[in-house]
């Protein structure tokens, strides 16, 4: 092999809710990751946040029912805003690929940590990933921009616990059914569909479970869920990849993470049939989302398509699900760029920005 591969540290795991969808992801990447160019570090966060190199070969795939999880055993690997620790602790890091999905991992924390560090890095750097996190600031910030969102509230922690009933009628306010969510939650964990106003302070208190900062929002009547992917290429041109189709069938109602993770009981369709135009639409919509939030690297932006028509955005997620079968690689596969010639993309990109202020 050449001497001159790059070495990447994928890191993954971490502290939140979705620490198995991070280590599906990684494993993923790390299975794509061309030997011959690259030499892999993987270094797990365990769910109490200790960070241990761990064997890039293990298999941290899904198995069944059975989520994987990062052992709480190996060689410590945490690592040192100084770059000389670093450097004296892991060794010399081309890329830090953080494969993390949730608060403490996708959400700028760790991304401060490497920029600390001087550790080139893919994706968003600190506002973005944190903007992305946060449904209610993002939104906020898409609305800002010009861009179509639905109509939505944030409570947090303060003013439930100042006055809920207050809560309650602007949440009311937005018609139901609605949608309950934490705001800085992903994989659809503690997220309800209300019907009567009779759910919904339960609904909140769910979500309240995940995250002190709540969102709901308003049900798009007969909505289509379409996403699209963003990606920088190699020429540092910002791109979107052909859009995909989420339909979900058995008892979801909506895209929960049983239907997502653990069961058959929803079709992805890639790419997903829309005319010509209105998927023009979209991948322009989904770059804009991209620029508006100062994004990097990669995105992957949802969308509805209401009865009428109308587009909107949903969110934009700045680490999306990355194994083979994931819809940000399946997009770009169906876009003509390989799941491998992804991640060569992603690198490049991390290289070419380095870190600090751009």
């Amino acid at each position: 092999m050449s001497s001159t591969r790059l070495r990447i540290a994928v890191v993954f795991g971490g502290r939140s809710s979705e620490h198995s969808i991070s280590c599906i992801s990684a494993s993923g990447v790390m299975s794509a990751l061309d030997p011959e160019k690259y030499e892999v570090l993987a270094i797990g966060i365990t769910t109490d946040g200790r960070w241990v190199i761990v064997d890039s070969a293990l298999d941290f795939s899904l198995s069944g029912s059975t989520l994987p999880k990062v052992p709480d055993v190996g060689e410590c690997a945490a690592l040192s805003p100084d770059p000389v620790q670093v450097l004296h602790q892991l060794g010399h890091i081309d890329v830090v690929f953080p494969v993390l999905h949730g608060p403490w991992g996708e959400d700028g924390t760790v991304q401060g940590l490497l920029e600390l560090a001087g550790l080139p890095y893919v994706g968003s750097g600190v506002l973005a990933s944190a903007a992305g996190m946060d449904k209610v600031t993002m939104k906020v910030l898409l609305a800002h921009a010009g861009l179509p969102v639905g109509a939505f509230i944030g409570i947090t922690n303060r003013q439930w616990d100042a006055d809920p009933s207050a809560c309650l009628a602007r949440a009311a306010a937005l018609g139901l059914p609605a949608f309950v969510k934490p705001a800085r939650a992903g994989s659809s964990r503690g997220i309800s569909k209300v019907k009567v106003l009779a759910e919904l302070s339960d609904a909140i208190e769910d979500a309240r479970t995940h995250d002190p900062r709540v969102i709901v929002e308003a049900a798009v009547a007969a909505g289509r869920e379409i996403e699209c992917g963003v990606l920088v290429l190699a020429d540092a041109q910002v791109s979107a990849s052909r859009c995909a189709e989420i339909v979900v069938g058995g008892a979801h109602e909506f895209y929960d993470f049983d239907a997502k993770y653990l069961e058959d009981s929803a079709e992805l369709i890639v790419p997903a049939p829309l005319e010509p135009a209105v998927e023009a639409q979209i991948q322009a919509l989904a770059i804009d989302a991209f620029e508006a939030l100062g994004c990097e690297g990669l995105a992957r932006v949802d969308f509805f398509i209401g009865a009428d028509g109308e587009v909107l955005i949903n969110e934009v997620n700045t680490m999306p699900g990355f194994t083979p079968i994931s819809m940000f690689p399946r997009m770009w596969q169906a876009s003509g760029v390989s799941y491998s010639e992804v991640l060569d993309a992603l690198i490049a990109d991390a290289l070419r920005r380095g870190t600090g202020l751009r």
